[in-house]
């Protein structure tokens, strides 16, 4: 199996994704195939010991910042990010990790590898944590204006991802709303809320905020505006969270002996919530795979991103969900009834 990784991506660029990606190889049993500035990604590649076989250099000449826009994305040709896609269209590579800029992966791959039939806007999938098990949150980002079809293609998506993926069968959907009330929300939500209503899924209704982690709904939808202002938000709170923890026991003797007595279970509890053991979302909906992880995603980011990648390719999810897709959808992208 073989996951290109985008080495330009991210705030820290080579010095993070290439030790990341490296890691990954030696751990996943994958090749990996670093993309991006040669010259760059050779001097952090020359401080890792790795056989040949699970790494190797695609060069890119051209790199888009997190800042960049949609010239950008155009006018690039061979930028890191849409010489990854290539490699998974020309069929050298089987899936694309990318920590770089979201709306330049969003665009170039849909624009290089096209959408499932039936879909319209990919949507940026992330499987949380929450009091049960986890809830499959989409979109986080990938689209900030939505109509209401998309948001009920976020939904077949993820009743098609969690049913095949997770082995799940009629899970819960929830509609991220301001209230649980059917008439609460604004006219998306609203419009939304009765065209999930009227389908054959296994709609619950609204859901709030505080949702995401109680287990209600297995998957939860939304546009991407939400979805990601959700996401920031918890993963501010978790790392404050931690931080407020660590400064109090620093002010007590006896709550440094606690700390040290339940220094594992925290640690477990951390590593269910810290962003960077699940690594990235997934683009589902896209004509192949596609994982985009965090901006500042680290060494240990960077290195499950390459994992969720392996699992998904490995799991035939996407062919699962093209055959699902094209059974749900007719031609034009609206549900059957």
């Amino acid at each position: 199996m073989r996951i290109a990784v985008d080495a330009m991506g991210g705030d820290f660029g080579p010095q993070v994704t290439v030790e990341g990606a490296v890691k990954a190889a030696q751990e996943y049993q994958v090749e990996v195939l670093l993309v991006g500035a040669e010259e760059l990604i050779k001097k952090e590649f020359s401080k890792h010991k790795i056989s040949e076989n699970r790494a190797s250099i695609v060069n890119a000449p051209e790199a888009i910042g997190m800042g960049e826009g949609i010239l950008s994305f155009r006018k690039k040709k061979n930028s890191s990010i849409r010489v990854g896609a290539r490699l998974i269209k020309d069929g050298q590579a089987d899936a694309l990790v990318s920590t770089g800029n979201t709306a330049a992966v969003v665009y170039i791959s849909k624009k290089v590898l096209g959408s499932l039939s039936g879909v319209d806007k990919p949507a940026l999938s992330l499987l949380i944590p929450n009091m049960k098990g986890l809830t499959l949150l989409l979109d986080v980002g990938a689209n900030v204006d939505c109509r209401p079809q998309h948001l009920e293609q976020f939904a077949i998506m993820g009743q098609i991802f969690m049913e095949n993926v997770l082995e799940l069968k009629n899970p819960k959907i929830g509609l991220m709303s301001i209230g649980e009330e059917s008439s609460k929300g604004n006219e998306l939500t609203k419009e939304v809320f009765e065209k999930l209503k009227a389908s054959s899924l296994n709609f619950i209704g609204n859901v709030e905020g505080k949702d995401i982690y109680s287990g209600k709904a297995d998957i939860i939808v939304t546009d991407g505006f939400i979805g990601n202002v959700a996401l920031k938000v918890s993963e501010g709170v978790v790392e404050t969270l931690f931080y407020m923890v660590r400064n109090e026991v620093m002010k007590n003797f006896f709550a440094k002996i606690g700390y040290l007595l339940m220094k594992r279970n925290l640690k477990k509890m951390y590593r269910k919530v810290d962003y960077s053991e699940y690594g990235g979302a997934l683009l589902l909906g896209l004509n192949g795979v596609c994982i985009i992880g965090h901006g500042r995603s680290n060494v240990n980011a960077v290195k499950h991103a390459v994992r969720l990648a392996k699992d998904f390719v490995l799991s035939k999810a996407q062919d699962k969900i093209q055959h699902e897709m094209a059974r749900v959808f007719q031609v034009g992208g609206e549900a059957q009834a």
